[in-house]
């Protein structure tokens, strides 16, 4: 006797309604992709450069071109554009975008963060085509923050256009987004914009898109992400400059003190020699050295630096850079001994260490060794903390599976030698919203040099994994115990 059908019980009648629902944002993510593509041009013309030296204006300009993107929508309670002093003086950091919308139902809340500010241009005559002129030479989109991050921002706005559309009536997931307007700037008044609004921006999941893929066609969750420590090193060996000629060979001077002050900051191999900065022992993917010198742009017969893994050496070990230098310049040289010289310093902290105690260490290593008595002076002091993500949590899974879905490719848990420091106030602030880094960048994107760019592929993949999991989420109970 042959049994009836099972009637489908409510579980599998909401699988079946999830998956018309996955295809329904494929379809509109697919055929809304112009639009998002053209508001993205629209936003990267506004040359929204937060730091001092820039007219402000335009940062403000951007901020309002982004809250009027999420009015559009529909979606949103309230959407403002506000500031939040920095620190405790009456200076106001640059406008941010922050938008709300209520759970419903027992629905989630996912607050989504990207940044509407960019770096500086540089010198136009690095870039082939004008930094805020948009330019697409084939699968890709060349401006200055056509990827870091106003692709960032219109992920959220499109991936929020596809949930609305789908879902209609049925939207009950809240929404935050926060779009802050000085992270290129040091995200100086941050801190600040979090405790003033800490109710707004609450949420079980806060999504953090301003990372980078393994390559166009694999995506990649930022499970890992060094800290950063810089600050200002002076070196004095001089009250005033002295003639070369007359001194040279008998009194040091201040470049010379420099360097080799500099020097002994790394072995012989490259890697970094100050005791007190730790590594962090994780696992990593195999790369290349081949993979190494094409990504970094490495010049014929310059070798890598440092020891073990490649990629061991960039998301999880120290290092140091000196990413600028105040001394006569060449055209003006003089022959004197120069009193003075000061470098600004970078170092990248591993995943498992303080950058205050990392900080400690470096400043101890450098009034130790400095050569010939000379005097040493360390100011303009910023530090930020790594971050290694928890993985345990549902939201991950979540987020994994929509990658896969969009991508058609598992995802990879990576880590980054940049630092994103305002995680650790989002931990401080949110200690139990699960927090997902992701992002629209690739090898090639080139961010914060000149000629960035953006793989129109990936943006279409990661306006879709976001719209997916934000409509899986909006069919699941905030305990994380399942459909409805």
């Amino acid at each position: 006797m042959t049994n009836p059908p099972e009637t489908p019980n409510a579980a599998d009648r909401d699988r079946e309604r999830l998956s018309d629902v996955d295809k329904a944002i494929r379809t509109y993510v697919e055929n809304a992709l112009p639009a998002s593509i053209a508001d993205l041009t629209r936003l990267v013309r506004i040359p929204s450069v937060s730091w001092a030296a820039f007219d402000a204006a335009h940062v403000a300009e951007s901020a309002d071109a982004v809250a009027g993107l999420l009015r559009d929508t529909g979606v949103f309670d309230s959407v403002t554009v506000t500031r939040a002093p920095i620190g405790a003086g009456p200076e106001q950091g640059q406008p941010a975008v922050l938008a709300r919308r209520a759970a419903r139902a027992g629905r989630p809340t996912v607050l989504l963060y990207a940044h509407h500010d960019v770096q500086p241009p540089g010198r136009d005559e690095d870039w082939d085509t004008p930094p805020y002129e948009p330019t697409v030479r084939g699968d890709r989109l060349y401006a200055r923050g056509a990827a870091d991050d106003k692709a960032g921002v219109m992920a959220h706005v499109a991936s929020i256009r596809a949930l609305a559309e789908v879902v209609g009536d049925d939207l009950n997931l809240g929404l935050s987004v926060f779009i802050e307007g000085e992270e290129e700037f040091g995200s100086r008044s941050f801190a600040s914009f979090l405790d003033a609004n800490r109710e707004a921006l609450a949420a079980d999941v806060i999504v953090v898109a301003d990372s980078d893929n393994w390559d166009v066609d694999t995506p990649a969750l930022t499970v890992g992400l060094r800290g950063n420590v810089t600050f200002r090193l002076t070196v004095s060996t001089l009250e005033h400059a002295s003639h070369s000629g007359m001194f040279g060979g008998a009194v040091p001077d201040a470049m010379l003190a420099m360097v080799r002050l500099l020097s002994s900051l790394h072995a012989d191999d490259g890697s970094v020699a100050v005791a007190g900065l730790t590594s962090h022992g994780a696992e990593v993917p195999e790369q290349s050295e081949e993979t190494l010198r094409q990504d970094a742009a490495l010049l014929d017969g310059v070798t890598p630096i440092g020891t073990g893994p490649i990629l061991s050496r960039i998301w999880s070990k120290p290092s140091i850079t000196v990413t600028g230098i105040d001394a006569p310049s060449v055209a003006n040289a003089s022959n004197t001994l120069s009193p003075r010289v000061a470098v600004k310093i970078s170092c990248r902290v591993a995943p498992g260490q303080d950058a205050q105690e990392a900080f400690t260490a470096i400043e101890r290593h450098l009034r130790e060794n400095a050569p010939f008595g000379a005097h040493v002076e360390v100011d303009d002091v910023d530090t930020g903390d790594p971050f290694l993500v928890d993985t345990s949590g549902w939201a991950v899974a979540e987020v994994k599976r929509a990658m896969a879905d969009a991508w058609g490719r598992e995802p990879l848990e990576t880590g980054i030698g940049g630092s994103i420091p305002f995680i650790a106030d989002l931990v401080r602030v949110f200690p139990e919203a699960q927090i997902l880094v992701t992002g629209v960048e690739d090898p090639d994107t080139r961010a914060h040099s000149p000629n960035e760019s953006l793989h129109l592929g990936v943006f279409k993949r990661a306006i879709l994994t976001e719209a997916l999991m934000l409509a899986r989420l909006n069919g699941r109970h905030v305990d994380g115990a399942g459909d409805e």
